[in-house]
């Protein structure tokens, strides 16, 4: 399984700190510094079955600058949000989890950690 995380974030440090208690075999991606592609962002949502706009940090500075609480969420705009995920990574809700049966969960609990440890050793 892979994680993605931002190391000043204490939810992913809580994340990783779960992970390393089940002796999971796991991948760090500070996705900060290793900027997912819109490929990527696209396969994600799919593994999480969620839409950009589920997983897009609406607090963030750059949020406020693009205007993204007006931004339409509908099948129209969704490349128009996976282009600003790409383009302003920090956007992206953190931890995200993508499990070895091929799903993904945005890891922001204890429970949800504990259902990627469960998907993955399914």
């Amino acid at each position: 399984m892979e994680i993605w995380i931002n190391p000043a974030c204490s939810k992913c440090r809580s994340a990783i700190s779960l992970l390393d208690a089940e002796g999971a075999d796991y991948t760090v991606r500070r996705y900060l510094e290793d900027v997912p592609g819109e490929d990527e962002i696209r396969a994600v949502l799919d593994r999480l079955g969620l839409e950009p706009w589920d997983i897009t940090r609406t607090q963030e500075a750059a949020a406020k600058e693009l205007g993204l609480k007006e931004w339409a969420r509908n099948e129209t705009a969704r490349d128009r949000w996976i282009t600003a995920l790409a383009e302003h990574p920090r956007l992206i809700q953190r931890p995200i989890i993508t499990a070895d049966d091929g799903t993904a969960i945005v890891a922001r609990s204890s429970e949800a950690v504990e259902e990627a440890l469960a998907r993955s050793k399914s």
